[in-house]
């Protein structure tokens, strides 16, 4: 079986040498490192908190989606005045393009449940 604790060292021309020790049976967790890539998710103001709630709640996938079927409900019920500005109803009217195209996807993945507009 391969060592892959053993860094593995390579350059392309003119990058200079990269050395990473790749072990894919380990998880490396700490602060914005992730597994085998450096993931930047910004800045957070507490790190910790932040890793809890994307590993013991719900990932960013999961948060955003809640966040829209909460908006699409909102919309259904809410009483807009007719005569929205253009940039206001443009922003409505992309949110629910972006919303129903998410939904189609969801369909053709057969997710149990998704709200469209």
């Amino acid at each position: 079986m391969p060592d892959f604790n053993t860094p593995v060292s390579f350059g392309f021309p003119f990058s200079g040498n990269l050395t990473q020790a790749i072990n894919p049976w380990t998880a490396n967790v700490s602060g914005n490192q992730w597994s085998l890539f450096n993931v930047n998710l910004g800045k957070s103001s507490d790190t910790k908190i932040e890793h809890s709630s994307i590993t013991d709640v719900a990932s960013y996938g999961k948060q955003l989606g809640r966040v829209e079927e909460l908006l699409v409900v909102l919309l259904k019920y809410a009483a807009l005045p007719p005569d929205l500005p253009p940039d206001e109803a443009r922003a409505i009217h992309d949110f629910k393009c972006l919303v129903r195209a998410i939904a189609d996807i969801k369909q053709r993945h057969d997710a149990p449940h998704y709200l469209r507009p």
